[in-house]
């Protein structure tokens, strides 16, 4: 890890990830104390994003295990190579020999949380969605994030010769058992303000000037105060940003741009028509 926050802060910041004081906490502490980091607040904060940007920061493989409902333990753990386990012991029997140990190292399929275990430098292991999946997963975890080992019955128990960043993530669309939030440093990542969210627009569109960009931003903040089904996370207001650029250069007035490219924000058609319908207090017309 980086030797203090403000080193932090500039790593993070040179990847393109502008972090608040709350966050660059969160992930040192995370690092220092090598707990893993459980992350929750609405989509598009850049919750996924963080590890994408760890990874890089620290030099260490990205892990991802993509929760969803009905997720096991031989999905996210390993799996045992049947077919080749199968095609080894009718080797033996033609050959006439014993087919030996069926169970070794050979046939053994790592699936992402084995992996994060046994990677040679570290991992930074990204387990995305976690209210996703059931709660059974979620026990199936405790074993795992609490000592970073997990026990396979055929060749007994594994640990993490270099421990993982652990980076979990929740949309909250379900509360989380309070067993794994306890082994855990929680963190609730806001939608940012208008400064910061300025920054980051600026830059991930590069050449977007103060002007722009804070009208943006405060068409965005608009946005987000209406009754919307799904509000605007910052990917797309970055998104957005992109796309009323482009029409700006093609010669569309910018209150133009930014109603035509709308679809880059807002993901609903009754989303879209809300907007339509407070277009003059939105864009400014």
């Amino acid at each position: 890890m980086p030797a203090d926050q403000d080193e932090l802060a500039r790593r993070l910041g040179a990847e393109g990830y502008l972090a608040d004081e709350g966050l660059l906490t969160a992930v040192h502490l995370a690092g220092v104390l090598g707990l893993p980091l459980l992350l929750e607040g609405e989509p598009g904060v850049g919750k996924t994003e963080i590890a994408n940007v760890l990874s890089r920061v620290l030099g260490r493989e990205l892990i991802r295990l993509q929760c969803y409902e009905g997720l096991d333990a031989s999905q996210a753990l390993y799996e045992w190579d049947y077919p080749k386990q199968l095609l080894s012991l009718r080797a033996a029997e033609v050959e006439g020999r014993g087919a030996g140990d069926l169970y070794r190292e050979e046939f053994l399929l790592q699936r992402p949380l084995l992996r994060a275990l046994r990677a040679a430098s570290g991992a930074v292991l990204l387990i995305d969605e976690i209210d996703r999946a059931d709660s059974e997963f979620e026990a199936f975890l405790l074993e795992f994030l609490g000592d970073f080992q997990i026990t396979v019955p055929e060749i007994g128990t594994i640990r993490a010769a270099h421990a993982p960043f652990v980076v979990l993530t929740s949309n909250r669309t379900r509360e989380l058992h309070d067993a794994l939030k306890r082994r855990c440093l929680y963190h609730w990542i806001p939608f940012p303000d208008a400064e910061r969210e300025r920054a980051i627009i600026q830059a991930q569109a590069p050449g977007l000037d103060d002007r722009s960009a804070a009208r943006l931003v405060a068409a965005v903040h608009r946005i987000r105060g209406l009754a919307l089904l799904k509000r605007p996370g910052i990917a797309e207001s970055v998104s957005w940003a992109r796309g009323v650029q482009a029409l700006a250069g093609e010669g569309s007035d910018w209150p133009e741009a930014m109603r035509r490219s709308a679809g880059l924000l807002v993901k609903h058609e009754e989303d879209l028509t809300l907007v339509s319908r407070h277009a003059a207090e939105v864009f400014g017309d």
